[in-house]
């Protein structure tokens, strides 16, 4: 139901923001902004835009396919029990903050860099379903092929580990990245022995 409800309200932001450029500035993430103004607000409220409507439904559709899994598992009595609603929205949340942090520090004197979307904290759920259950089956656009979610999660942060270094294009490979990175971490510090468990699924 949660991840529901953020795909509604991002979905309605991103509309309206479409039409409305004066809201997309105001909402999206600029370093500069972040650092000269101290418009800290910027790191949360990127998520809420997209730049086009590709952008907005395949971030939403990502979304929509990894989120409700996580949110499930994560409410799971042998993940987080009770506390598992409060986490998975600390996921998301802090999926958008921290897959913006490498961009912030290396672009926080340069006005004209903006960045927009909610990629990084897509990233992060998908890489908590990926820990908790490696297994599954995932399919890259590009290799059409099911192979285990781990294999997969490898490929994704091989790729675009050295397409944020060209620094090419305007996907924000970075934020993918650094998201991806945060929701291993976060998964996995909340609950350490999901890394037993995470190996014992892989090695069966």
């Amino acid at each position: 139901m949660t991840t529901i409800i953020i795909i509604v309200i991002t979905v309605i932001v991103s509309m309206i923001s479409m039409d409305n450029y004066a809201l997309k500035n105001k909402l999206m993430f600029n370093a500069y902004m972040i650092h000269k103004r101290k418009e800290w607000y910027r790191f949360f409220s990127n998520g809420l835009i997209h730049g086009d409507w590709m952008h907005l439904a395949f971030n939403m559709f990502s979304l929509y396919i990894f989120g409700g899994s996580v949110e499930a598992m994560y409410k799971d009595t042998a993940v987080y029990g009770s506390n598992g609603l409060l986490f998975f929205i600390l996921l998301y949340v802090g999926g958008l903050v921290m897959s913006s942090i490498y961009s912030y520090e290396k672009h926080k004197d340069n006005i004209y860099y903006n960045a927009l979307g909610a990629s990084g904290a897509v990233s992060a759920v998908i890489f908590a379903f990926i820990i908790l259950a490696p297994t599954q089956k995932m399919m890259l656009l590009i290799l059409p092929i099911p192979i285990p979610a781990y294999i997969f999660g490898l490929l994704f942060l091989g790729v675009e580990y050295y397409m944020g270094k060209r620094g090419q294009g305007q996907i924000g490979h970075d934020a993918h990245f650094w998201g991806a990175i945060f929701g291993i971490t976060f998964t996995i510090i909340l609950k350490p022995s999901l890394i037993q468990l995470f190996i014992l699924q892989i090695t069966e």
